[in-house]
């Protein structure tokens, strides 16, 4: 192979790969907050006992995890306006559409942590007179959250690497900006090998931490 890497053409574009990532990171830190709080809200729906509760939460949780990622973006940016003449800023729409993805994965991880809270705690805070929203609150919640934690982090990676698909509909984060410095420079392996590094250096210890804390929680359900 003849081709020779050069990287020196990308000292006169680090403002805008710094503008890029600060999209990027704001697209990705607001919807895993979103995801976070709907997500146990809507594990809460999805596992009621009253249909019309629970009906429109699978639903929900159905859709979302049986299409693409890239179509409901897309979705998101050019039908919600067609159909209710709504406008959104570009970045707000993004966040929505990722958002609403991984509250349906998170809705998921809290369910399952949910039901492996020991039956027993449920019966003591029911003998304790705990009302169903204190006992949601203060036994359910904590105990899901903890169990779900690695999971939720691996779906917090997989929405960050999601959030690069928002670059075909011309949000600028930095999958978008990378694209347009490979087509000024004609440098596309240097950029793309660039951007690959930087979204491998944001996931990387996220993975790792998630990591340890399985090994910690498997060492605890072993004792």
């Amino acid at each position: 192979m003849d081709y020779h890497f050069d990287f020196s053409f990308l000292a006169g574009h680090w403002g805008e790969l710094f503008d890029g990532l600060k999209v990027t990171l704001t697209l990705a830190l607001a919807a895993n907050a979103m995801g976070l709080v709907l997500g146990f809200g809507l594990c809460l729906m999805a596992m009621n006992r009253f249909f019309l509760l629970r009906w429109p939460a699978q639903a929900f949780i159905e859709f979302f995890r049986c299409t693409p990622v890239l179509l409901q973006i897309v979705w998101f940016f050019y039908c919600i306006p067609m159909l209710f003449n709504v406008f959104i800023d570009p970045i707000m729409m993004g966040i929505l559409a990722l958002g609403l993805n991984l509250t349906a994965f998170n809705a998921e991880a809290y369910r399952a942590s949910v039901q492996a809270v020991p039956k027993e705690h449920l019966d003591a805070s029911i003998a304790l007179g705990l009302r169903s929203w204190q006992r949601t609150l203060y036994i359910v919640l904590p105990q899901a959250l903890r169990g779900a934690v690695p999971v939720l982090m691996t779906n917090g990676i997989s929405i960050l690497q999601q959030s690069a698909l928002v670059a075909i509909v011309a949000v600028a984060d930095l999958m978008y900006v990378g694209r347009d410095i490979a087509t000024e420079a004609y440098r596309p392996l240097e950029t793309y090998s660039l951007i690959a590094l930087i979204y491998f250096a944001m996931s990387f210890p996220i993975a790792k931490l998630v990591d340890m804390l399985e090994r910690r929680q498997d060492a605890a359900a072993a004792r």
